[in-house]
């Protein structure tokens, strides 16, 4: 049960004494380093720095070259001398052990942090690349692939959250988190790092939710690895035939040189595997499919099949030769993403093509397999950055293929759209009042950027779009890290409608929950409304339901909502359950709430279907909504029973 109450607690403030402590750490004077006790710092602590290392290092890298990195990074973090007497600052904290005052231990924890910071500097030619920038000499594992052992979902969205930070941004949260810093002491470590623009990374840090019990997780732990072949199979059929792969190496270099035939750059592509007729089929661009600008207009279904290719680089053969190959062998150096339950393999034959073309900074390609959306995305120069991302789309009709992610920066979202929408629209859901506004395309469907929903955290704002297509019919839906964006609906699951601006309003921003869980669709619909107490006013109970494109993993939130109060309140939430769904449209929730006149309240509600609930206490009411009276320390349950007798608990 969630404790709701109808007063506002303000938010504490500051201790006034603790800028006087800070002002004291400032002046005194920094401690004198020895080298002995570095060594000694960096053997008691070299788990804990080398953890650190890696949830700095950039996530571009990939897990086995971040595992090596972090580990060279901080083998090689001591003074190249023997000498003593560097001055070492140490940061202000929040808490932590000894260690963390330990001159020694702040000493390597810079240079680790330093050189996790210039592994992420991109390779320019104007300067000499500095050694964290290059691939480690040692440690070297070759055959292997190493990697720390899976965490669970909470882990896997806090790395993903991680990643689209900049360097230190990560390295102000991992701070904070891991070493336990205030932001006095991160602002101490990152100037000295040789960050320039602390206030920034401070300010994109607090933008992710602080879980940072998550930080010390199998999940983030290098020195726990599992390990896995990279390329067995292709190294024995090497030892057992070298003369024979030396001949082939001859004949496909002449080949290549050949104007007009053989292959062409694979750019960010893996070596190639032994070829068989299929494979070579799927990655030829002469064999990917087209839709004619026409075909949408004759076919009895709009899906992504009756798309037309569109883009200023559709004609370009060796972009949509390089996109197939990363797509059959991505390189370590791709950044691959897949939404859940998303199989991530190379085409089980010729794709279709939807989109190749200049958008902003990059050269993207959109192809359907007709299970899968794949977008890759290359720099417009050269190929190193390469990203390919994996979306499923089995069965999208309609609303559901109705537009596509082409680009996400900076917080904005370009969307390719489905050639039968005549107009597009963006309206903030947390502002109903407010009228849509118009969004610009592009002749080729592409819209103007717009900002996305608001990060975790700061929901002061969550952007829709809101597509009309041929028929006239608007049809609503929001991004949520995936390519395709999730249909937003209203109304009884067994017959929603389109969503309207008022639907919404007070429940947007529980979408961030689901966000890259491979969401179809979200509906929101009031199962219950209620009469308050003591004359406190009226409130409304919503369930929220989102449905992914894989069938498992669904999720149901239950949420109260006080007429004229903020946004609703998460009463019980459930995963894998038929809970508010078309199957299963019951639904019970409950909540501690506290009176203006500061009484406490247990509040519940269930559907239509509940025609009585009774609560832990005894108390029971004939109908689907309660009041009772109880205790702030209560622990109140709810029981509702069906007309036929049946028992129905409480979502979750």
């Amino acid at each position: 049960m969630l404790n709701v109450s109808s007063n506002v607690q303000s938010q504490p403030s500051q201790s006034p004494g603790a800028s006087t402590n800070a002002n004291a750490s400032a002046s005194a004077p920094a401690p004198v380093l020895d080298v002995e006790q570095a060594e000694a710092a960096l053997v008691e602590h070299y788990p804990r720095l080398v953890r650190l290392a890696y949830l700095v290092l950039p996530p571009s890298l990939g897990r086995n070259r971040r595992v090596l990195t972090a580990h060279a990074l901080t083998q090689r973090a001591l003074p190249r001398g023997r000498k003593s007497g560097t001055e070492v600052a140490i940061p202000s904290q929040r808490g932590g052990g000894p260690h963390l005052r330990d001159p020694g231990y702040a000493y390597v924890r810079l240079q680790v942090l330093r050189g996790a910071l210039d592994a992420g500097l991109p390779l320019t030619w104007k300067a000499l690349p500095r050694r964290a920038q290059l691939p480690p000499l040692l440690p070297q594992v070759r055959g292997l692939r190493l990697f720390p052992r899976a965490g669970g979902a909470d882990e896997l969205a806090l790395d993903q959250r991680l990643a689209k930070l900049s360097g230190a941004a990560r390295a102000a949260y991992v701070l904070r988190g891991l070493e336990g810093l205030d932001d006095a002491g991160v602002c101490t470590v990152l100037t000295a790092a040789g960050c320039d623009d602390v206030d920034d990374a401070l300010d994109e840090a607090d933008e992710v939710e602080a879980r940072y019990a998550l930080l010390a997780s199998p999940e983030f732990d290098p020195c726990s690895l599992q390990a896995r072949p990279t390329d067995l199979m292709r190294r024995r059929q090497h030892m057992k035939a070298a003369g024979v792969a030396a001949l082939a190496m001859l004949v496909c270099g002449a080949l290549l040189g050949m104007p007009g035939e053989g292959w062409g750059p694979d750019g960010a592509a893996a070596p190639p595997y032994a070829r068989n007729p299929a494979a070579q089929a799927a990655l030829d661009p002469g064999q990917l499919t087209v839709a004619t600008a026409s075909a949408w207009k004759r076919s009895a279904r709009t899906d992504f099949s009756v798309w037309p290719a569109r883009g200023n680089l559709t004609g370009d053969r060796e972009l949509l030769r390089r996109a197939l190959a990363v797509w059959a062998r991505p390189g370590e150096t791709v950044q691959v993403s897949a939404t859940p339950g998303t199989p991530s393999g190379a085409p089980p034959g010729p794709a279709q093509l939807l989109f190749a073309g200049d958008v902003d900074a990059a050269r993207v390609v959109l192809l359907h397999d007709g299970l899968r959306i794949v977008r890759y995305a290359e720099p417009k120069e050269g190929t190193s950055g390469a990203a390919l991302d994996f979306a499923r789309v089995d069965g999208a009709s309609g609303p559901e293929a109705s537009a596509v992610v082409v680009s996400r920066a900076d917080g904005n979202i370009r969307y390719l759209t489905a050639p039968w929408v005549k107009a597009a629209a963006v309206r903030d859901l947390l502002k109903p009042a407010d009228r849509a506004q118009p969004l610009r395309r592009g002749k080729d469907g592409v819209t103007d950027p717009f900002a996305g929903p608001a990060p975790t955290g700061q929901c002061t704002s969550w952007n829709a779009l809101r597509l009309r297509d041929d028929t006239g019919a608007v049809r609503t839906s929001t991004d949520l890290g995936e390519l395709t964006p999730a249909r937003l609906t209203a109304g009884r699951p067994e017959a929603p409608r389109e969503a309207a601006p008022a639907d919404w309003a007070k429940t947007a921003c529980s979408l961030a929950t689901v966000r890259s869980n491979g969401v179809r669709s979200v509906n929101s619909w009031a199962y219950a409304r209620q009469t308050l107490p003591e004359g406190n006013g009226a409130a409304q109970w919503v369930c929220t339901r989102a449905e992914t494109w894989r069938g498992a993993g669904s999720r149901s939130l239950a949420q109260f909502e006080t007429a004229g109060g903020p946004a609703g309140a998460v009463a019980a939430k459930a995963e894998d359950t038929l809970a508010c769904g078309a199957r299963d449209p019951k639904v019970l929730a409950g909540v501690l709430w506290k009176s203006r006149g500061g009484n406490w309240y247990l509040l519940g509600a269930g559907s239509k279907d509940v025609t009585s609930l009774t609560t832990s206490g005894g108390d029971r009411v004939q109908g689907n909504v309660i009041a009772a009276r109880t205790e702030r320390t209560a622990r109140a349950r709810l029981t509702g029973t069906l007309a036929d007798g049946t028992k129905v608990s409480t979502l979750g």
